[in-house]
This record gives C-alpha cells, structure tokens and sequence, in this order.
C-alpha cells in the first residue's frame, strides 16, 4: 500500500504532463517522461509509455492500476514490487572511523585502513579560493586562511590548525554520535592554530575526508564554533574500501501501456454493467 501511495501523484503529474496534441494513432516509442525521487538515496521511479504494438508485458503479482491522460486515453500502469533494503546501515550520517574500530572489518576483510589509502596525498596541498579567503589544506601538515593577491602572493594568513595524531587518534576513538554530514568519513584534527580574538584560544579544524570518484579536492569550510572548523576532502582513493561508497539509489521502473480503443471500451461497458446490475434485497 505504502508504494502505491507515494507512486499514484507521480503518476497523475506525469500523464497529466503529456502534450494534448499528440494524436490517438500516433505510435510512441518508448518514452521517458521523468525520474522522480525524494531524495538522492530513496529509490527513483521512471515512468515509461509504450505504444500499443510494443507493450509491457509484467510478470506476476504486478499491481496495477488504470490512469487517464489530458485527451481521455487510459494506460494501465504495473508497478514495481516494493523491496526491502539490503544495505546493513542504519544511517546515511556516520564517522566511519568508528564503525572500522568497533568492527575491525579491514582486518577481517585484509582492507587497506582509511590512512593508508589517504598516502597519495602526501606531500600535497590543496587549495580553495572562496570569495576574498582561499584555504590552503596540507595532507598531515597544516590548513591556513590566506587571501592571495595575484594568485599567489600572501597578504594575510591566519593557521587553522596543525596535524595532531595524538588529538585525531582520541577523536576517532571517542566518536559515536551521527555526524551532520551526509557523507561517511574519516576524519583528522588539526590543532593549536592563530589564537582567536573572540575565544582567546587556538582556531581548530576538523578535516573530513569523504569518497569521491573526481580528483582530491576541497570542497567545503564550515565553521562548527567560534574559531572551530570542519573542512571537507574528497578523495577518490577512499572508495576502494567498500564502507565508504555511498549508497547507490534503486531505480525502478513504472510500466504503462496504452489500453486499446476495443480494449477501452469493452472496460467501460463491462464497468456500466456491473453498476447497473439490480442488487438483491437483504431477507
């Protein structure tokens, strides 16, 4: 039931979408009109028409149900079954450092751990121009706040933070809440960075590193707290250890075959029938 609630307004939108000068006879080919999901991990549903000399032909315990178009032309449209996940997560938002800790799955796997496959960036820095601010990320060394003039002249630096793996081993190892990022990372802490005027204390950082299939890049800053930062990485190298793929929506399609003028007709007398017959008195 609960599918069949969520895919009947697609269904309207979508038939109600298809232009009304098309005519009757007009042999469509297989046709996308959309792929609609609410968000980029809930499965994604295609709505595809078939002419009436190529139809769908569904196998069993297809729900269906007949739906209408602008013109008064019906298609019977199959659904797809509802399938339950097979993904062991629970949440999209996690520190996988932890989860690797608790499960110890790259010794039992013979994974390369998340440091071993961030090497390739060592001895790189990566930088990021937004606005007046670029920020300048060094694997294992420091992240700084410059402004640049001429793309490379330093005329204003604040430090973020240096590599503290004593800070970044405690920090793995105490994490166990959900992250707010939408992403599964790794993370390293930079510490003792420029003192902050409003805190008195050194600007921290953060630094997430997240799977991506692009080149490694930063992609974002943001402040958690005053003078406290979290700066994202993607790395492409991460997505060799399976527990930092991200999930891959599920996409279905929705079937639905044009119902043929005889066909149609035949349904609505067989439809008037039913409702015409007498109904038998209650004794």
């Amino acid at each position: 039931m609960r599918i069949t609630q969520i895919l009947l307004p697609l269904l309207i939108i979508s038939l109600s979408s298809i232009s009304s000068h098309v005519l009757s006879d007009q042999i469509f080919p297989a046709h996308l009109v959309g792929t609609f999901s609410r968000n980029n991990r809930e499965p994604k549903y295609t709505i595809e028409y078939l002419p009436e000399d190529a139809p769908f032909h569904p196998g069993d315990n297809l729900e269906s149900m007949v739906m209408h178009d602008k013109q008064g032309r019906r298609f019977l449209c199959f659904l797809p079954k509802e399938e339950e996940s097979s993904t062991g997560w629970t949440s999209p938002q996690q520190n996988i450092s932890t989860v690797l800790m608790e499960t110890d799955k790259q010794q039992q796997l013979k994974l390369k751990t998340p440091d071993q496959l961030l090497q390739p960036l060592n001895d790189q820095c990566l930088l990021r121009q937004e606005g007046w601010w670029s920020y300048e990320f060094c694997h294992l060394k420091s992240v700084r706040q410059l402004h640049l003039e001429d793309g490379t002249k330093i005329v204003q630096e604040f430090s973020l933070g240096n590599y503290d793996p004593e800070a970044t081993a405690a920090f793995n190892q105490n994490v166990s809440h959900a992250s707010t990022m939408k992403e599964r990372y790794h993370s390293h802490i930079f510490t003792n960075g420029t003192i902050c005027d409003l805190t008195g204390t050194p600007r921290e950082v953060e630094v997430r590193f997240v799977c991506a299939e692009t080149r490694a890049m930063v992609t974002s800053l943001t402040e958690l707290s005053t003078c406290k930062y979290a700066l994202t990485v993607q790395c492409p190298t991460l997505c060799k250890h399976p527990l930092f793929q991200l999930e891959k929506p599920v996409s279905h399609t929705i079937h639905c075959n044009l119902i043929p003028q005889e066909e149609d007709t035949t349904r609505n007398e067989e439809e008037r029938v039913v409702s015409e017959s007498p109904k038998v008195a209650d004794s």
